[in-house]
């Protein structure tokens, strides 16, 4: 891939980077918000609960997609950015467009989602 393009796809990595590290901060915030609600209603306690679990897993997945921007961010900066990790083959453009940070060309990553790899 050529070095025009993989700016590109590096500019759009760190600008989706930057907002998913704010949305993890502002997770972590209202979680702690969350904790801060002293209750005695067993309801209101539940409803605390499910949304200090659904915060805590959201933060989580977008924790794991900061990850792997961070890896598609080395690759770029190593010249292997945009060839699949597995095949060595290139990843489709229409994929690394929808999803910058795509480690799998789409025929290994079904075969990953099919627990083949």
């Amino acid at each position: 891939m050529d070095k025009r393009k993989v700016e590109r796809y590096r500019k759009q990595l760190l600008a989706k980077q930057e907002e998913i590290r704010r949305m993890v901060s502002r997770s972590d915030q209202d979680g702690r918000d969350v904790d801060g609600d002293v209750t005695q209603d067993p309801g209101d306690r539940a409803a605390n609960s499910y949304t200090k679990e659904f915060l805590f897993h959201q933060s989580n997945d977008n924790r794991r997609i900061l990850q792997l921007i961070q890896d598609a961010l080395r690759r770029a900066d190593n010249g292997s950015y945009g060839l699949c990790v597995e095949c060595q083959e290139d990843v489709q453009r229409k994929r690394l467009d929808a999803v910058p940070w795509a480690r799998h060309c789409i025929e290994c990553q079904e075969k990953q989602e099919k627990g083949l790899l």
